[in-house]
């Protein structure tokens, strides 16, 4: 079903499952022998939704032959990518961790367990936002493992179409704090002036020592629907009903690095083949040609002191 300004969603049904497909990526990854991340939670969280499709998957049941690109290669190339998004944004977290921060937004936050799995220290908190369902079946569920979060962990169910940053200093965010923000595998699932909001609105909660990490997908603004329909066909056939081409916003919009060192922040960005390369990750060659949205580019920004 296309989005529409007031749709709704959890964790096994329109945008929301596409959090517990990353999940299952994760859970994948984190089986890997290299040890890029380890998120122990993914998985009973992905089995917790129940979404059939994602259980094979990670039980080894799916029938890969049903899938035209799913070679050897092409199945680890996305493990590792999911991989090296996780470390990306982990490493962020810690990085601004150890410069002092000690108040952490996660935006659509979804299946993600950073509160529980990184170690943050004394005094950290970490802000969760997201659809009311989405907070509320994670919280029962990761209550229901038993860890507990090593930060304080505060959640906001809200919509981010909705007021946003009231909400977030009800739950006692101190925006005269440096925060650290991530909007990861957000931007394309918002249209383009929602984009623009986001950031303008994370901007005008920041105090200097601030900083983002997102990424950029440059071929959102030209994205092939017929494309990336098709690659769902197997998908579909399979039992999941996820089609990225209704559920994402392409066409135009604010270049991301851009737009935020036009806000003030210092900004870099490490392409995807590059973040490979660090990493130690092995590409293959024509990745380009089997993704829809081409190359990603991993942001990271700093604010500086305001003018």
């Amino acid at each position: 079903m296309p989005r529409s300004s007031g749709d709704t969603w959890d964790l096994a049904s329109s945008v929301g499952a596409t959090a517990t497909m990353v999940a299952s990526a994760r859970a994948l990854a984190s089986r890997q022998p290299d040890g890029l991340i380890d998120d122990p939670y993914a998985e009973p969280l992905v089995r917790a939704v129940g979404l059939e499709f994602f259980t094979r998957m990670l039980d080894g049941d799916l029938d890969l032959a049903q899938f035209p690109d799913a070679s050897p290669a092409r199945v680890q190339m996305m493990i590792d990518s999911m991989a090296a998004r996780t470390r990306f944004f982990d490493d962020c977290c810690m990085a601004s961790a150890s410069a002092g921060i000690r108040q952490v937004v996660i935006l659509a936050s979804g299946l993600d367990s950073r509160a529980y799995r990184l170690d943050w220290p004394a005094g950290t908190t970490v802000f969760e936002l997201d659809q009311p369902q989405v907070i509320e079946f994670k919280t029962r569920t990761l209550e229901g493992l038993g860890p507990r979060p090593s930060a304080t962990r505060r959640t906001v169910p809200i919509d981010l179409r909705e007021d946003w940053p009231k909400a977030l200093r009800d739950a006692e965010f101190d925006a005269d704090r440096p925060t650290a923000w991530l909007a990861e595998g957000l931007l394309i699932y918002l249209p383009p002036e929602a984009q623009d909001l986001l950031f303008d609105r994370i901007t005008a909660l920041s105090a200097p020592g601030s900083t983002i990490a997102t990424e950029y997908a440059p071929g959102i603004m030209d994205f092939d629907a017929e494309k990336a329909r098709a690659m769902s066909a197997p998908l579909r056939q399979q039992g999941l009903d996820i089609d990225m081409s209704s559920l994402v916003y392409a066409g135009e919009r604010s270049h991301v690095m851009e737009y935020l060192r036009e806000s003030g922040w210092q900004v870099t960005g490490v392409p995807r083949d590059e973040l490979f390369t660090r990493l130690r990750l092995t590409r293959p060659a024509d990745v380009e040609s089997h993704d829809p949205l081409g190359e990603i580019v991993y942001v990271s920004a700093a604010l500086g002191e305001r003018q």
